[in-house]
C-alpha cells in the first residue's frame, strides 16, 4: 500500500477520506465518508447506517460491497484507525443500495452507462464513435485523436494475433506489454505511468505523438513478426515481442541522436495541453497525444 494519502472533494464543501494503492493502481475510499455524504449525515450516524447497511447487503448475498477491505486512515481526533474502504467498482454498487436524493444522480448515470454498453455490444462501432466524442470534449486535436484510434487498432491486431499464439488475456497481456515497453521506452508500463505522473489515467492519452508512433511501432512490428513466426504460448510470443520492439528502440535511438533531445517525455495530458484545465474554455493549443 503506498503511503501517499488525499483527501477527495465530493459534494460541495463535503470530503472523503481516500488512500491511493500503487501495487493495484487503484483508489480506496472510507465508506462512512461517503455513506454520510449521501444521506447527509454526520460521522457517528453514518457509521451506525452503514452497519445496518452491510447487514442486510450480507443477508441478500451481496458480497461486491460487504467484503470490505479495511485500512488506517486518519480519524477526526487525529489518529489513525482502522475503518473500512471500498474501490470504485463497490462504491457504485454501494451507491444503488441508498435511498437517498444525493444517491440518485449517480444511479442514473450507471443506468445510462449499462445502456449504452448494451448498445456497443450489439453495434461495436458506437463504442468509437463515444471514445471520438469523449476525446473532442476533452480538447484533443484531431490530429491527435485519429492517432489514437489508430493506436487502438493496432492493439486489437497485436491481441488478436497474440490470442491465436495461445496467449491467456489478462496477466500474460499485461507481461508482454511491459516487456515491449521497457524494450522501446526503457521502461514497464507502470514506471512509464509514475514517470509522467499518473495514475488511474490511461498511458497511450497521455502520450505525445512522437510517444505514440513509437508505440504503434513497437504494436505494429511485433504483429507482422508473429505473423510469420506463429510463435506458440508465451515463451515465443515473448521472444517476439522483444524483436517487435526493438524496431521501435531502433527508431527511438535513431530520432533521439538526429534531434539531441529524448523522445520519452515527464509531460501528461494537462501538463502538455491536450485536455482543457478545470474551468478553462475554448479551444486547446496545438498539441498531440496521451497513454495509458
Amino acid at each position: 500500500m503506498g503511503e501517499q494519502r488525499n483527501k477527495v472533494k465530493l459534494f460541495e464543501h463535503r470530503q472523503v477520506r481516500a488512500e491511493w494503492d500503487e501495487q493495484a493502481e487503484k483508489w480506496w475510499f472510507s465508506v462512512v465518508d461517503v455513506v454520510a455524504l449521501l444521506i447527509d449525515a454526520d460521522y457517528q450516524r453514518a457509521r451506525k447506517y452503514w452497519k445496518v447497511l452491510k447487514g442486510r447487503l450480507a443477508d441478500e448475498g451481496n458480497q461486491t460491497v460487504t467484503d470490505c477491505y479495511q485500512l488506517k486512515m486518519v480519524a477526526s481526533d487525529g489518529r489513525m484507525r482502522l475503518t473500512d474502504v471500498a474501490d470504485t467498482e463497490q462504491l457504485l454498487r454501494l451507491i444503488q443500495s441508498v435511498p437517498s436524493p444525493k444517491a440518485e444522480p449517480f444511479k442514473l448515470w450507471l443506468a445510462k452507462v449499462g445502456s449504452e454498453r448494451l448498445d456497443e455490444t450489439v453495434d461495436p462501432e458506437l463504442s468509437i464513435d463515444r471514445a471520438i466524442q469523449n476525446y473532442r470534449r476533452l480538447g484533443y486535436s484531431e490530429n491527435w485523436i485519429n492517432q489514437r484510434i489508430k493506436a487502438i487498432e493496432v492493439r486489437k491486431a497485436l491481441t488478436d494475433e497474440w490470442d491465436k499464439s495461445g496467449v491467456q488475456p489478462g496477466e500474460e497481456y499485461a507481461a508482454l506489454t511491459d516487456l515491449m515497453s521497457k524494450v522501446w521506452s526503457g521502461m514497464t508500463t507502470r514506471e512509464y505511468k509514475k514517470y509522467k505522473g499518473l495514475k488511474k489515467e490511461n498511458l497511450r492519452d497521455n502520450m505525445t505523438n512522437t510517444e505514440l508512433v513509437l508505440n504503434m511501432l513497437a504494436e505494429v512490428a511485433t504483429t507482422d513478426i508473429s505473423t510469420v513466426r506463429r510463435p506458440q504460448g508465451f515463451v515465443e510470443s515473448a521472444e517476439v515481442a522483444h524483436e517487435g520492439a526493438t524496431t521501435a528502440k531502433v527508431a527511438r535511438d535513431q530520432l533521439e541522436r538526429s534531434t539531441g533531445k529524448s523522445v520519452v517525455s515527464k509531460g501528461n495530458a494537462k501538463s502538455l495541453g491536450f485536455v482543457r484545465q478545470s474551468g478553462e474554455k475554448g479551444s486547446l493549443a496545438d498539441a498531440t497525444r496521451k497513454n495509458r
